[in-house]
């Protein structure tokens, strides 16, 4: 995988993927930054919670479940001092679909959390991360 980042101006920076998908970050007003985009660590979390997404929709796809929504809200804490890494993450996960089985969403969401997500186990190895899910069944 490759990135490329290139500054603009104040504190607001292009990110391009290897895949050609362009977005603007920008840090926070007390660093110069004029809200033009996500804030970096923000960033973060947004790819966490849709690298799991992406895993709990494909496993129940492929399971021939019924998915017509997913929702992921995913919370978390710093430290206090400098490098302000995550220390405690959770993410919670709203799953929608016509006949759903509630144990099809928890079985998703484990497999997810424990051996597909790249970027839930990567941080799991220096943060808390907890998984919780609602399963809600459509007629």
């Amino acid at each position: 995988m490759k990135a490329r980042i290139r500054w603009l101006d104040g504190m607001a920076f292009e990110a391009e993927s290897g895949s050609g998908h362009r977005l603007v970050v920008d840090g926070p007003p007390d660093l110069g930054g004029k809200d033009r985009g996500p804030r970096p660590m923000e960033l973060i979390l947004q790819g966490l919670g849709c690298c799991s997404a992406v895993d709990v929709v494909h496993i129940l796809e492929r399971g021939r479940h019924s998915v017509s929504g997913c929702e992921v809200e995913v919370e978390a804490e710093r430290a206090e001092t400098p490098p302000q890494v995550f220390t405690r993450i959770h993410l919670h996960f709203k799953v929608s679909g016509a006949g759903l089985k509630a144990a099809a969403v928890e079985r998703a969401v484990k497999l997810s959390a424990e051996k597909y997500c790249s970027a839930s186990i990567m941080f799991a190895q220096v943060a808390d991360v907890t998984h919780s899910h609602e399963t809600v069944v459509e007629n």
